[in-house]
């Protein structure tokens, strides 16, 4: 009975090490074939410079997968292999052995004696030999030279020799079998075939059910990895593996990643405003591609790092819906619900914005405004005392405003950051605007007409009580439309204007963004009772003896309210930053035509009061395209770039309202005077004439002092009352007083000035 079952289970055993010979060989053949099938076919349509088909392609590449698949399965099984390599090979030796045994057995039986017959018998000894041990390559290499001297003298016979080479070919493969499976599924050669990878994505990206292969395909890549080690053709291989990890991952974004990203973003909208009526979405009829097999993927290791396509997929949606509920903050219940969505149906986690809520006055957004500051300040118009932006024109019923509590309130959704950023975007914003204002002012026929008027005032200043004549900025103001106009109607004064005033509206919407951001700090900082005696609430929890979460909390309490407590303090001078960037660049040598600016500011008030009452009358109309009541941009303008070429001290020596006010009075009392003498003659038609032109004239004059009234206002802004060298001498006195407070000598020296202190 025990021999039975012995030998019952020496049968299973070999039957068992038969199938597992059978099946890694076959593994090992299917590689070959494989392998070598992908490679021929590559490197013909290669040589041959033929382009391959999309079917073609699909195809190799499911080669590629299959071969990946062949080497993956042996690296699974790798433990079953290991410890059955063993045991194959010691069934695979046995074998051998039993054949050399039968012919060393047939050459002793032999009783002929010779020197060869001697050697064939060593030879089949030392075969048996080193087959007892271990199956080395070296041993291996040993029986094959002892049996290609004992095979000799037809000591085995044909039936006999096949079977031991057969035997012999088996345990060569078995004891290198992990070492030939790699070789044999080596995809290095894909390098030069990269071309396929695109297409090979496209199709990945198409058949979304089989998305599992990627691992496959990216595990064929890595395999070209230790090939490109080796690369003498530059001073680093590093460069060659950078080069070829940024060309891969760009494919993959292209090809899949980003299609991914959007297909899901737009299914998720899709679905959201169904109540919309979009395009048909019947999977019937228009099919439906699960896009969800994606998200159940491993994260696919490639050089140093793992792709994780869900990871990828949910921040991408998370950037996109927190930036677009930024811009638009009432959309937040739209793309929260497109949250909900995601995770309902992809199984995505998605973070949620935690983003401030949004008042019911928000207006226009401050991070919108920057972004198209160029269209803002061409499409609002300024108004100096109510600090409020009105739109121009809009094809709604009503136009929109922007006022410092909408500006609070942006600043204080986005944070105080904002508005740093958004000097910054309105500083790139200038720089443009005053490359275009010096090409103006460069014009020959502009630059030789001012100097013509300066010439002329330097004159007649004398007759004229050192006022600018009014006909001479009329003459320059109506003669400047012989140079040309534009298509719409506009003299180039006009267009020079509109730039002022674009610039004027920049500095206005500086001003705006300084005193929303203090609002915001002043409604931030209205419930700390004292200012002046704010309590540390670190000491305060450390006193106690709280835990360190508490204190780390205490801590960046105390950081808020000092940052809220300096800001509320100081504020920020934009205008003085703005003003120190440009100045210098204005007042050197090298730009002298700027300095002949101040001489035309009266045409160009000239034109703005035309143009304003022209805006201004058309309220009255049915036709309201055009219409205006207020444009403090071009006084703001026209301030600011007087003080960046210092020259209010030239403008105000032309005494140039006065010489307005004169003017219009005395036609007033002209006209009012005729009036009084044909109030006799009983001419209605006359009299209504004189109405009119009175009325006019009035109308013009009141204009002019509120265009005066605005740009004293806006000077003060930039402190008209001090000239360049002043405030340098001002600048120098606070350095020497600070560095004297530094050397312990302030006590001593006289009291500071209350200004400055």
């Amino acid at each position: 009975m025990v021999l039975c079952k012995n030998l019952t289970t020496f049968r299973g055993s070999c039957f068992s090490f038969g199938l597992l010979t059978a099946c890694s060989l076959n593994g090992f053949l299917y590689a070959y074939s494989l392998s070598t099938i992908i490679k021929t076919t590559m490197n013909l349509y290669m040589s041959m410079q033929k382009p391959m088909t999309k079917t073609s392609v699909k195809a190799l590449c499911r080669l590629v997968e299959l071969l990946k698949a062949i080497e993956h399965m042996f690296y699974r099984r790798s433990m079953v292999v290991a410890d059955s390599v063993t045991h194959i090979t010691q069934h695979l030796q046995y074998q051998a052995l039993h054949s050399i045994s039968v012919a060393k057995k047939r050459v002793i039986s032999d009783k002929k004696y010779s020197e060869q017959r001697l050697d064939v018998l060593s030879a089949l000894v030392l075969a048996e030999n080193t087959l007892n041990g271990p199956s080395t390559k070296q041993r291996r290499l040993i029986v094959s030279l002892a049996l290609s001297v004992g095979t000799q003298m037809k000591t085995f016979k044909d039936e006999e020799l096949l079977p031991l080479q057969l035997v012999l070919k088996k345990l060569d493969l078995i004891s290198e079998l992990t070492e030939r499976v790699r070789a044999q599924c080596d995809c290095c050669f894909l390098y030069w075939h990269r071309a396929v990878f695109p297409i090979y994505l496209d199709d990945v990206y198409e058949n979304a059910v089989d998305s599992a292969r990627l691992h496959y395909m990216f595990s064929a890549l890595r395999d070209c990895v230790p090939a490109m080690m080796h690369a003498r053709h530059l001073e680093s291989y590093e460069v060659l593996l950078e080069c070829y990890d940024k060309e891969i991952m760009e494919l993959l974004n292209e090809h899949l990643l980003d299609k991914l990203c959007k297909e899901i973003e737009k299914d998720l909208r899709l679905s959201v405003h169904t109540h919309l009526k979009l395009d048909d979405r019947n999977p019937f009829r228009v099919g439906m591609k699960d896009l969800a097999h994606f998200f159940f993927l491993n994260p696919i290791r490639f050089f140093n790092r793992f792709i994780d396509i869900k990871a990828y997929v949910t921040h991408y949606l998370d950037k996109t819906f927190y930036n677009l509920t930024t811009v638009a903050l009432h959309d937040w219940a739209t793309y929260s619900e497109m949250r909900n969505l995601a995770t309902q149906r992809y199984g995505l986690s998605m973070t949620e914005a935690h983003l401030p809520s949004q008042t019911l006055e928000q207006g226009l957004d401050v991070l919108e405004i920057m972004r198209n500051i160029h269209v803002f300040v061409s499409r609002y118009l300024y108004n100096l005392n109510n600090q409020i932006f009105v739109e121009r024109t809009s094809n709604n019923k009503h136009l929109n405003t922007i006022n410092i509590r909408h500006i609070a309130n942006s600043i204080r959704t986005h944070g105080t950051g904002i508005m740093n950023t958004t000097v910054n975007f309105t500083y790139q914003f200038l720089r443009k605007k005053f490359y275009i204002f010096s090409q103006f002012m460069y014009d020959e026929h502009i630059k030789s007409r001012l100097i013509k008027d300066i010439r002329f005032f330097r004159e007649v200043k004398d007759q004229n009580d050192h006022k600018y004549p009014f006909e001479r900025a009329d003459k320059f103001n109506r003669g400047i439309r012989k140079l040309g106009i534009a298509p719409d109607g506009q003299s180039y004064l006009d267009q020079f204007r509109q730039l002022i005033s674009q610039i004027g509206n920049a500095m206005g919407y500086v001003r705006m963004i300084r005193s929303g951001g203090l609002h915001c700090c002043s409604s931030a900082i209205r419930f700390v009772p004292d200012l002046e005696d704010i309590v540390n609430f670190e000491e305060l929890v450390k006193e106690e003896g709280l835990s360190e979460e508490t204190q780390k909390a205490a801590r960046q309490l105390d950081s808020v309210l000092s940052d809220l407590t300096r800001n509320f303090a100081e504020g920020t001078e934009y205008f003085k930053m703005l003003v120190d960037v440009f100045a210098p660049e204005f007042r050197s040598p090298k730009n002298m035509h700027l300095r002949n600016f101040y001489i035309i500011v009266p045409p160009l008030t000239l034109n703005f009061v035309e143009h304003s009452i022209s805006c201004k009358e058309k309220l009255n109309k049915k036709n309201k395209s055009g219409a205006a009541f207020t444009d403090d941009g071009f006084a703001m303008g026209v301030a600011y770039i007087l003080k960046l070429l210092d020259q209010y001290q030239e403008f105000d020596s032309l005494h140039w309202f006065q010489s307005v006010r004169e003017k219009y009075v005395k036609e007033i009392r002209a006209v009012a005077k005729q009036q009084n003498v044909q109030s006799t003659n009983q001419d209605e038609k006359l009299l209504q004439t004189m109405n009119l032109t009175h009325k006019r004239l009035e109308v013009c004059l009141q204009e002019f002092e509120l265009l005066y009234f605005s740009l004293s206002s806006a000077r003060i802004f930039f402190r008209a009352d001090k000239t360049a060298a002043e405030e340098n001498q001002e600048k120098k006195e606070k350095e020497e007083e600070s560095v004297k407070a530094s050397n312990g000598d302030l006590p001593n020296s006289t009291p500071a000035d209350p200004v400055v202190k």
